[in-house]
């Protein structure tokens, strides 16, 4: 990092609040704004009740904050973890939801300490574990069931009772034609609104978040339409050409939520801790909420102006421990959100205050304006996640995955076809199993499906030469991961892969990202033998495997491992055939 930069980094702690309280106030303000409906929209979708989402989203602000290894993530409940909660809920209530809420917090509970040990142990790096294209056909899924379910909302109907996702999603046309029409004027005019602003360039009209102007407008249009009163009506009752029939509306599709803040906590109920179903829910909570939390936390590091990285164990620790309060006191799980940490960044926070603030900001609203809180339609909630579903199922998540090649997109739908056929954790295993298996028949060996070989040598004082050997996939190169954290920075890293059999889109991704951390610190990237490969479509990240013509130059130990003889790098030694150990060995995965 450059000695400017290095100077204009904020500082952390009460030197960065006194030094930024300005800055992250107004963000963790704005960020507030957004929060707030998106916590009661996700927290009812996941069959909680609408005070759990704040609750979370207040722990995340005012505690994860102080004690997290992030510094302008937002942590509160996020749309991803709608789908395990809501199945917790189902399965462990059969029926009741009172008390299926309970079981599923003592459900949080355990998982959070799984989360936390697993912090402590250092487990955070096995987010590389699980292939980009399966994440984002996971994420996908859960778009498609957010969608599926919540536009019933917006039409102010609701699906039969007990019905699976196939059948909820065949039940959309009977809600369409069977619509209650005051209701879906408000859902439908959120999402035009979503929709809209969506297209606004003006910096200082994004500003305003959409979501506050879909609650405020919802708010605007159920006083209109008189919803704080039960009453039927008759949808345009002068037209000729429409079939009348009456139509009930009435405070069941407003927000229900209690005058009395303290009234909104409930305790976990363990009864169920000795079932299989329970942990189920237990393992499924944690690991897709950890998993989630890792990779949003690394995705605005990327955002991040000063090109700040986290301390992923220590935020996994954190989020763990928010996680353990919540679930005592009646919250959903926490990860770190993608969209509220988009907007605190843009938004112009500078440290983790701004989380702390927006935090605040949520408990004083809610001990003080609760009846406001009543005053939100249902309908505008649900319009917040159906667009937010829609985004993560885009037309352009499929574009974008095919434009890294064929074979991406095919894992991609095969885990989306997998999770919604059976459910998240069989479908994200179902992926990984695709991709090994689409690894296999690309000539990966078994014995390097799960090892990965390479080498570390040190040039001089100021380069170093990293060469792969054989295969490097999603599966193996956690090792090769930690070695070149090790690494001087601000120095010559040269990447020598001419002996490298195959590299995948997961390790691409990752050389890319490293590449770009470590320039950023003042130091430099090559990449030699890249011209030995063929990709697999013209993504710079595509899988890349070794043409024809240079496999035949392929030299094969008793080892099963495969070696050519470097080219373009002579400061190399031949690796040795028998041992498999090359001169002047540094590392060695």
């Amino acid at each position: 990092m450059s000695e400017i930069t290095q100077t204009l980094v904020p500082k952390t702690g009460l030197a960065g609040l006194k030094e930024n309280w300005r800055s992250d106030l107004l963000s963790g303000f704005l960020v507030f704004l957004i929060a707030l409906p998106l916590c009661l929209g996700i927290s009812m979708a996941s069959g909680f009740p609408p005070s759990a989402g704040i609750i979370t989203a207040i722990i995340g602000g005012m505690l994860v904050s102080r004690i997290s290894g992030s510094y302008i993530t937002i942590n509160g409940p996020a749309a991803g973890l709608i789908v395990v909660v809501l199945d917790a809920v189902q399965g462990l209530g059969e029926g009741d939801a009172m008390a299926g809420y309970r079981y599923t917090l003592a459900a949080i509970v355990v998982a959070s300490v799984l989360q936390i040990l697993m912090g402590v142990f250092k487990a955070g790096r096995l987010s590389s574990f699980f292939p980009a294209s399966v994440i984002h056909g996971m994420l996908a899924a859960i778009g498609i069931i957010i969608m599926a379910k919540q536009i019933h909302v917006v039409l102010g109907n609701a699906p039969e009772k007990g019905s699976s996702l196939f059948s909820t999603i065949a039940q959309i046309p009977h809600s369409i034609l069977n619509m209650n029409h005051e209701i879906a004027i408000i859902g439908l005019t959120g999402l035009a609104i979503l929709i809209i602003w969506s297209q606004v360039k003006n910096a200082t009209l994004k500003m305003i978040p959409a979501p506050l102007i879909v609650v405020l407008v919802g708010i605007g249009l159920a006083k209109y339409f008189d919803l704080d009163h039960e009453h039927m009506y008759l949808f345009l009752p002068d037209a000729q050409f429409l079939p009348h029939h009456e139509e009930t509306v009435g405070p069941k599709f407003l927000v229900a939520i209690s005058d009395n803040f303290m009234s909104s906590f409930y305790f976990p109920d363990f009864s169920k801790i000795a079932t299989g179903e329970f942990w189920k829910a237990v393992i499924t909570i944690g690991l897709v909420g950890s998993l989630e939390s890792l990779l949003s936390a690394m995705a605005v590091d990327k955002l991040d102006p000063y090109k700040r990285h986290s301390n992923l164990d220590k935020d996994l620790t954190a989020v763990g421990a928010g996680n353990l309060l919540a679930g005592l006191v009646g919250g959903l799980p926490m990860i770190a959100e993608i969209v509220r940490s988009s907007a605190n960044v843009n938004n112009g926070a500078k440290t983790s205050w701004a989380n702390f603030f927006h935090g605040c900001l949520l408990l004083l609203f809610v001990a003080l304006f609760p009846r406001l809180i009543h005053s939100i339609p249902l309908a505008a909630l649900a319009s917040l996640l159906v667009f937010t579903g829609f985004r993560l199922a885009s037309p352009k998540s499929f574009a974008m995955v095919l434009g890294v090649g064929k074979e991406q997109l095919f894992m991609f739908v095969v885990t989306i076809i997998g999770v919604l056929a059976t459910d998240l954790l069989v479908g994200v295993v179902i992926g990984i199993l695709t991709k090994f298996a689409i690894h296999m028949l690309r000539g990966v060996r078994v014995n390097n499906l799960f090892k990965i070989h390479f080498v570390v040598e040190r040039i001089n004082d100021e380069a170093t030469v990293v060469e792969i050997v054989g295969a490097a996939i999603f599966s193996n190169f956690i090792s090769l991961k930690n070695a070149l954290a090790q690494l001087a920075p601000a120095k010559k890293i040269i990447f020598q892969l001419n002996n490298a059999y195959l590299i995948d889109h997961t390790v691409m991704e990752f050389l890319h990202d490293f590449e770009h951390n470590y320039v950023a610190n003042g130091g430099s990237c090559e990449f030699l033998g890249m011209e030995v490969h063929d990709t697999f479509s013209q993504h710079p990240l595509a899988v890349r495997r070794m043409k024809p013509d240079n496999m035949s130059r392929r030299k094969t130990d008793h080892h099963g491992m495969s070696f050519t003889q470097p080219k373009s790098s002579p400061h190399l030694a031949l690796v040795d055939t028998e041992t498999a150990q090359p001169a002047a060995l540094k590392k060695k995965g």
